[in-house]
């Protein structure tokens, strides 16, 4: 099973048992932004996770396999084309530079990880519109010198 098939089984199963990522990060254990990432191919979990899971949502060994399987990152192919993922690339072409400068006025030359990273999301109330608040937080890996 291809981790796009297991994609489209996990969002079957959660519409159908009308489960939240919330809910599901809830019976797995992990956070809601690690476990959607998972279920949508981009990272593996292990295999006591893709077990709770799979039993959660009635999902078959195959999924609990794919689950655990390592996945090729970064390949979506609406990438470029959905307007909420493009405008979070829109940020990045706008403030990734600042991002850059700033991280290395502050740690020195190096990147921060997205290995060693945790991200999270909620929904601010506004009177003028509700907000996005995402946070991020990665490790800073300074680069080597040899």
């Amino acid at each position: 099973m291809t981790k796009i098939e297991m994609t489209e089984l996990i969002l079957v199963a959660k519409n159908k048992k009308k489960k939240s990522w919330t809910q599901i990060s809830e019976a797995v254990g992990l956070s809601e932004v690690f476990i959607t990432s998972a279920c949508l191919g981009q990272n593996s979990v292990d295999p006591e996770t893709a077990k709770k899971l799979c039993k959660f949502l009635s999902l078959s060994p195959a999924v609990e396999t794919a689950l655990r399987d390592y996945p090729t990152k970064g390949q979506t192919e609406y990438a470029m084309k959905d307007p909420l993922i493009y405008r979070f690339l829109e940020m990045i072409y706008v403030y990734g530079p600042t991002f850059k400068e700033l991280i290395q006025e502050k740690f020195g030359d190096g990147i921060m990880s997205a290995i060693d990273y945790t991200a999270y999301l909620e929904k601010v109330e506004d009177p003028k519109g509700d907000r996005v608040k995402i946070t991020m937080c990665g490790k800073f890996l300074p680069y080597k010198k040899w």
